[in-house]
C-alpha cells in the first residue's frame, strides 16, 4: 500500500475542466471536496488561498500540488483536476500549469502531509505518469492509477 491509496475516489476527479484562473480551478475543488466529503467549499478555497500565498505550489512541467490543512477533518483526502486550457501559476519553470492534485490533511497530520506530498510529487516528476494523466479520459482509470502507483515498483 502506498500513501495515495485511499486519497482519492472518482468523484472527486473533474477532466478536462474549463476553469480558466487558480480562482476558479480553487472554486472546482472546494466543490468536489463539499459534495464528497461534505466541507465546506469555500473554506476549502480559503485554505489553499492561504497556503498559495506562501509560495507557488506549482513544481513545473504543467502541474501543482496546491494543499492545505483543514481542522476537523479526520482522514487526508485529494482531488485530481486536469483543466482543459493551462493557467497560469507562478511555476518554477514558468510554465502554465494543466494538472493539480490539491491535497487536504487534518490539521494536525505533519509527518503524514509531507510523506503524501513526498509521493505526489514523485508521482507527476515522472514524464510517463504526467502523459498519463494528461490523456486518460475515465475518471475511474485515473483514479485506479493514483490508488495503485507504487505498489508495482
Amino acid at each position: 500500500m502506498n500513501a495515495l491509496t485511499t486519497l482519492f475516489a472518482p468523484d472527486c476527479i473533474s477532466l478536462d475542466n474549463p476553469a480558466k484562473s487558480r480562482a476558479e480551478a480553487f472554486a472546482v475543488a472546494g466543490a468536489l471536496f463539499s459534495q464528497h466529503a461534505h466541507l465546506d467549499a469555500s473554506a476549502v478555497v480559503g485554505f489553499l488561498d492561504a497556503r498559495e500565498e506562501l509560495g507557488s505550489t506549482a513544481l513545473g512541467a504543467g502541474v501543482a500540488i496546491p494543499h492545505g490543512r483543514v481542522k476537523g477533518l479526520k482522514q487526508p483526502i485529494a482531488a485530481f483536476i486536469r483543466l482543459n486550457e493551462p493557467i497560469e501559476f507562478a511555476a518554477p519553470d514558468a510554465e502554465p500549469i494543466s494538472i493539480l492534485i490539491v491535497l487536504l490533511v487534518p490539521e494536525k497530520a505533519t509527518q503524514q502531509h509531507l510523506e503524501i506530498l513526498s509521493s505526489i510529487a514523485q508521482l507527476l516528476s515522472e514524464p510517463e505518469n504526467r502523459k498519463l494523466l494528461n490523456s486518460d479520459s475515465s475518471p475511474e482509470n485515473i483514479c485506479h492509477f493514483l490508488q495503485n502507483w507504487g505498489s508495482h515498483q
